[in-house]
């Protein structure tokens, strides 16, 4: 049985999120799960997936905002995969892939009675969106793809492996907090700094010896330990192209370094029916609280819905 991390029970992150524990196929590993609003015969639930290491708390300010415009008559079901979160660790390194996430969702699902849904991944959670597709098509209503495409940009990588190097390294709360100001501050630089120290909380916590703690499986990582800032990775095109026929929205924060400009315009030149936004001054992971994109991302659930309902009648 893989040992679970010990998280505080007062995280301060997680307490809108009570969550329900559904094992995966492999024996004692649990996936975290939040549902909220009703599921409903005429309204896909939006099933959320976060980043790489990241869970879903990153989704705070956007899942308050959604289950009050949807007066919750719609399901919001965000997903912490393990090794992330409050999920459990898997045993190995190795166990760790996109493929085994997908596998993942796709049993969650099958255990919460969901036969399709309306899908937001950011970052690495939008890439298991698109092997979960190419599995379980049926799956698949609609995709809101996040700072998240077919190509990874390795700059973002590294960029990721040497700050979660550097915070590791830090002893001392001060020495903690102003290392995370500095390495958020490029990201969020229209943030003050309690905002920022709040932003810190959603992927780590501070131990009693004033050392930041990852909210995640320090495992997750090791895959990326070969990859250089000037390595190109392996573009999964074919993913995206097998999604010809599915509702796809793009968002990209102004900032990031996960998704390369050039990627994403190329995802917009082959889905031109796709509603594509910038969201401007932030990075990755977005922050996810301004009204404008959150009110796009409503609008286009609500056409995925009413093109589901046509196409049924």
């Amino acid at each position: 049985m893989a040992r679970k991390r010990v998280i505080p029970a007062d995280h301060k992150p997680f307490a809108a999120f009570p969550v329900r524990l559904i094992e995966t196929r492999a024996a004692g590993v649990h996936a975290a799960v939040h549902v909220s609003g009703s599921f409903s015969n005429t309204a896909m639930p939006l099933v959320c997936l976060p980043g790489l290491q990241r869970n879903m708390s990153d989704f705070t300010d956007f899942a308050s905002y959604f289950n009050r415009a949807s007066d919750n008559a719609r399901a919001l079901v965000l997903i912490d995969l393990p090794g992330r979160g409050r999920a459990d660790d898997r045993a190995k390194a190795d166990d760790y892939s996109t493929l085994a996430d997908a596998r993942d969702v796709a049993d969650i699902l099958a255990a919460l009675g969901i036969p399709r849904a309306i899908f937001l991944g950011q970052g690495q959670g939008g890439q298991v969106v698109l092997s979960l597709a190419a599995k379980h098509p049926l799956l698949i209503g609609g995709v809101v793809l996040l700072d998240s495409g077919p190509m990874v940009d390795s700059r973002g990588i590294v960029r990721l492996r040497n700050n979660l190097a550097h915070l590791s390294a830090l002893k001392g709360s001060q020495r903690v907090a102003s290392g995370f100001r500095r390495m958020l501050a490029g990201d969020y630089p229209e943030l003050a700094e309690d905002a920022l120290d709040a932003l810190a909380l959603r992927s780590h916590f501070i131990d009693k010896r004033g050392r930041a703690r990852p909210l995640f499986d320090e495992k997750l990582m090791s895959p990326l330990d070969t990859i250089g800032v000037d390595d190109v990775l392996t573009p999964h095109w074919p993913l995206f192209d097998a999604l010809a026929s599915v509702p796809m929205m793009f968002l990209r924060t102004q900032l990031t370094d996960q998704l390369r400009r050039e990627t994403y315009d190329e995802m917009v030149r082959r889905r031109p029916d796709a509603l594509a936004l910038t969201i401007a001054g932030q990075g990755s992971p977005a922050l996810f609280d301004q009204h404008e994109e959150i009110e796009a991302v409503l609008r286009f659930i609500t056409d995925v819905t009413a093109i589901k309902k046509k196409r049924a009648a």
